[in-house]
């Protein structure tokens, strides 16, 4: 509780791709006579930060300040956008739009509380050099005023070996912790990282190793610590909980706490938003871990993409 108090002062940078989820609300009553499909009756439009934006939210939710940088299409889905991260008390001064990209669209049409389809609107190859050029001279005008760096690596193209590279020396340099949200099964890009927060399956195809084997998270843990340099690393696996791993410590298992799961979308876009923020206010590793633990089980009991909120978790806590 007394750290919690501490996260006004906090400033996170995060750096990564942006999604815009959009939801369209409704209920079923009947099926098509077109095709066997089932007509939903529209009554209401949802539109959030997603992907990196939503762990900026989560972030901004907590009572810290966030610094979003990523980029976005010169299209009418980015200037919705705008107006959406206002919303979210997230400023959208460090966005790059790019004319030749279109913003990434994530729409979800949910009926009865149950996800019926998604579509998605995206561009996912890599940055050219210019561009990720133009995405480092932001980095570089906001890196020097926060306190922590987050990389939300959703593989959209935004996340370059090169851009990664730089960013975690530049971190370091300035003895600032930079935690990843990794995607893809090479991580050599997030060497030097302070934390890395990959889910089970990713953690294992991380390794080469085979889901099926004898304790399979204990395996990936131990190799990825040691092969990226981490100081620490947080397996997230859902129902079972998460699993921390730190340099010359014992592994430490987290229960899941969530009491009934509705949705995970986001989820680990609220466990990294924690850990940043508790790291950043004095936390060790461990005390961040189980915050960030008791948020993401706030967050599934949601529909929908959710955004931790400091009053609900003081009031759990």
């Amino acid at each position: 509780m007394e750290i919690t108090e501490k996260f006004s002062e906090v400033k996170v940078l995060i750096v990564g791709d942006i999604m815009f989820d959009r939801y369209w609300w409704g209920n079923v009553s009947r099926i098509s006579p077109e095709a066997p499909v089932p007509v939903v009756n529209l009554d209401k439009t949802s539109l959030l930060p997603g992907g990196a934006a939503n762990v900026a939210a989560n972030i901004a939710g907590l009572g810290a300040k966030a610094y979003l940088v990523g980029i976005i299409g010169d299209d009418a889905e980015a200037k919705m956008f705008s107006n959406v991260l206002v919303e979210a008390n997230i400023s959208s001064s460090f966005l790059v739009p790019l004319k030749n990209r279109q913003t990434t669209v994530k729409t979800r049409i949910v009926a009865h509380n149950q996800h019926v389809v998604r579509i998605d609107q995206e561009d996912t190859h890599i940055l050219s050099k210019e561009d990720e050029q133009i995405v480092l001279n932001k980095i570089e005008t906001i890196i020097d005023e926060v306190d922590i760096v987050i990389i939300s690596d959703y593989a959209k193209g935004l996340i370059t070996d090169n851009l990664a590279k730089r960013l975690i020396t530049k971190a370091k340099s300035q003895q600032k912790k930079i935690l990843v949200d990794p995607k893809g099964k090479n991580y050599s890009k997030y060497k030097g990282a302070t934390l890395l927060t990959p889910n089970q399956k990713e953690a294992v195809q991380a390794t080469n190793l085979d889901e099926y084997e004898k304790q399979p998270v204990e395996n990936s843990g131990k190799i990825l610590l040691e092969n990226l340099s981490l100081e620490a690393l947080l397996i997230t696996r859902g129902e079972k909980g998460m699993t921390l791993f730190e340099k010359n410590k014992e592994i430490v298992y987290l229960e899941a706490l969530a009491r009934k799961v509705f949705d995970v979308t986001g989820a680990g876009d609220t466990v990294i938003a924690a850990l940043a923020v508790m790291l950043a206010s004095g936390a060790n590793f461990r005390e961040a871990a189980n915050i960030a633990n008791i948020s993401a089980g706030l967050v599934v009991e949601q529909i929908g993409t959710t955004a931790i909120a400091l009053k609900i978790l003081r009031n759990v806590l």
